[in-house]
């Protein structure tokens, strides 16, 4: 198996006892400096915000080169229905590129990757098994190892990180709603989550 080139960054912090939290998209200032420059792709959905801001138009406004946006089960923009297909295009509203992964494949080829220098997964995820949200950084996670590009995962607070309840997995009936032996609620944000799949 291929070594994950993951860079996890920005576990949200909890900023004071009233549970203020500052999710790892906020943190600029930390992986600004790493991406100025270069050609970045986004694996992002519309829970892809700074304040009321999405991730895209923020890194856009900051110069940024995007070059492609993947697209995850339900669009990049949220207004598909669950399991439909998502269509590769072009954005209406920013013009970039969107390439699908709920479609046709769930995995970046080496083509999609070309010229990309860093991958950015950024998607509030509710820490259930069956969304495939941690299917596609599962994916994402493997096309970047393959392809030697870093991967920068910004965190997010999973809301039912407070409890893990539910059968493990028996990854005989493995697939795109079940990937990994972790029960029904996992009780992890995203970037734990992708430390234990580079873990294991």
């Amino acid at each position: 198996m291929h070594q994950f080139y993951t860079l996890i960054l920005l576990v949200f912090s909890i900023a004071n006892v009233q549970a203020q939290i500052t999710v790892g998209a906020e943190r600029t200032n930390e992986y600004l400096p790493l991406i100025k420059g270069k050609t970045v792709a986004l694996v992002v959905n519309p829970t892809s915000v700074i304040g009321k801001t999405h991730l895209v138009d923020s890194l856009k406004s900051l110069g940024v080169n995007i070059k492609v946006i993947f697209a995850p089960e339900h669009g990049f923009r949220g207004d598909q229905e669950a399991g439909a297909h998502i269509q590769s295009g072009i954005d209406k509203k920013t013009k970039l590129p969107i390439a699908s992964l709920y479609g046709n494949k769930k995995k970046p080829s080496k083509k999609d990757l070309e010229g990309v220098q860093y991958v950015i997964f950024d998607i509030q995820d509710v820490g259930a098994r069956f969304y495939t949200y941690i299917s596609t950084l599962h994916y994402i996670m493997e096309a970047c190892a393959e392809n030697k590009i870093p991967l920068i995962v910004l965190d997010r607070p999973n809301p039912n990180g407070h409890y893990v309840d539910g059968p493990i997995l028996d990854t005989s009936f493995r697939s795109f709603v079940g990937m990994h032996p972790v029960p029904v609620v996992h009780g992890m944000t995203v970037a734990e989550y992708a430390q234990m799949i580079n873990g294991q």
